[in-house]
């Protein structure tokens, strides 16, 4: 199945992405300035520049300097909170369906300097190591239709919430106080909830779903969730008591029986289906009860290349909820890794030049609307697909080349009878039938030096020579196309 990708379709594009532009910034811009460079602003982020500072940028839109773009970021009066409900009310517009997702997670920027806001040396999922880095809890709306951000947030650690003199310089507003990363989420959730995101579940990693609070606030609001969880959490015993949630499998009845696990696939990855097995227990958490008509569940997912890598997963779902649906749910969490690595990578997520809190999140939400323009435009694809040709022939049938000459030997590769003669051929194509054949050439006279033998060949003895030539070789040529000018073939010049 292919789309219909044209022409028209891409120009079309082009026109949607200003008329867009131009709709957003009018209410958020009182002069024509402003609303010409924010248009410029968006469209730059979506062309094929190298590095997505306010120099490249405005250097491919044509702009003399950068100051323009400096200056919409830090200087000029516009509200990056509204540029944050167009770019949901956008998203809705093209992903919105009734069971929809959102999907919790925070990407991080790694940073060499300790002045930008909310920097310091914490824990960055980037490298899987403590970093001196800024930490963005992000929220994703996921559909059958696509997926993209529609809230953002800036952790502070408390070494900034308590000092005053970073804060006024950095330019953090004196509401800000400090919050734990799930504590974001529920702010986010909660403005999600206020504007009306038609979603049915939330998705996360244990980082979100070994906090009782987040856990708490969807209880309250009968909220359903797929959230990963530590193998410590705690649950109540079967005979009472607790128990850590990785004790599960010592009550299967067997855990090497392939009979209690069922291989699913829980999504598609970047290398195709992700399969894994998977098994479910119901459960109940310690100190905590599910919402009115709802229960808890454990999958327990099990890696088939692996099956010493074990993950565990509480679901938080109505009485009668199919398990492939949760199974379904929990791969949805790499939606939003999908959208970090599309943001970063393509529109210049963490490429940013800014220090301050504003310009912060005004850098953040128009990559946002970007990638929210990028999800709504994806090329339709036919809603019927139409069976391929058949190869029977009919009156007036046209063969093609290869058919025509293959006739006369369609006997021997088919098992026909050899004796049996083929089709006639057609005078004018007897030309093809004939092949030339090899020319005798006489011996060569003896040679009046007696034959030497070859030397020796030197062989590598181990492997580690051929790693390091092919290193070589791939250095080379990892260094001829690092080398090579990149063409600026972005769709918006």
């Amino acid at each position: 199945m292919t789309c219909s990708l044209t022409y028209d379709l891409v120009v079309s594009w082009d026109a949607e992405l200003s008329a867009l532009t131009e709709r957003i910034a009018g209410p958020m811009f009182t002069r024509p300035e402003p609303r010409s460079t924010f248009g410029d602003l968006v469209r730059a982020l979506l062309a094929d520049v190298p590095r997505k500072n306010s120099w490249q940028l405005a250097d491919h839109i044509g702009h003399v300097k950068a100051h323009r773009f400096e200056w919409l970021l830090n200087g000029a009066t516009w509200d990056a909170d509204a540029l944050r409900d167009e770019v949901r009310a956008h998203v809705l517009e093209h992903l919105g369906r009734a069971d929809g997702v959102l999907i919790a997670d925070d990407t991080s920027a790694i940073k060499k300097g300790d002045r930008s806001v909310g920097v310091a040396h914490q824990y960055c999922g980037l490298t899987g190591q403590v970093e001196n880095c800024q930490v963005m809890p992000m929220l994703t709306y996921a559909s059958a239709a696509g997926h993209a951000f529609v809230n953002r947030r800036l952790y502070l650690p408390e070494s900034w919430t308590q000092d005053s003199q970073r804060r006024r310089q950095a330019g953090v507003p004196d509401e800000v106080v400090f919050a734990t990363k799930p504590a974001l989420v529920i702010d986010m959730l909660k403005e999600e909830i206020a504007a009306g995101t038609p979603f049915r579940y939330l998705c996360g990693d244990s980082g979100y779903g070994r906090d009782p609070d987040l856990r708490a606030f969807c209880h309250g609001r009968q909220i359903g969730y797929v959230l990963a969880v530590p193998v410590d959490l705690p649950l109540i015993a079967v005979r009472g008591g607790g128990e850590p949630v990785g004790h599960l499998l010592d009550r299967l009845p067997a855990h090497g029986n392939a009979a209690i696990w069922e291989r699913r696939a829980c999504g598609q990855g970047t290398k195709g289906i992700r399969l894994y097995d998977w098994t479910c227990v119901p459960v109940r958490l310690a100190e905590q009860q599910p919402a009115t008509e709802h229960a808890h569940t454990v999958l327990i997912r099990r890696s088939v290349a692996d099956p010493a890598e074990i993950e565990f997963f509480l679901a938080h779902a109505p009485l009668g909820t199919p398990i492939t649906e949760l199974i379904k749910l929990a791969g949805l969490r790499w939606k939003i890794e999908e959208n970090n690595t599309q943001s970063k990578d393509l529109l210049g997520l963490v490429q940013y030049q800014v220090r301050k809190w504003t310009p912060w999140n005004r850098h953040i939400t128009t990559v946002m609307l970007a990638l929210a323009f990028l999800a709504g435009t994806q090329p339709p694809y036919p809603t019927t697909t139409t069976p391929p040709p058949t190869r029977e022939k009919t009156a007036g049938h046209r063969r093609n080349h290869h058919e025509r000459h293959s006739r006369t030997r369609a006997p021997a590769l088919t098992g026909g009878d050899p004796a049996r003669p083929g089709p006639a051929v057609h005078p004018r194509h007897q030309r093809h039938r004939t092949r030339p054949g090899l020319v005798s050439l006489p011996p060569p006279p003896p040679s009046p030096r007696p034959a030497q033998p070859l030397p020796p060949t030197q062989r590598p003895t181990t492997s580690r020579s051929v790693n390091v030539v092919q290193g070589r070789i791939a250095g080379t040529l990892g260094d001829t196309c690092w080398r090579r000018k990149r063409p600026q073939t972005g769709y918006f010049r």
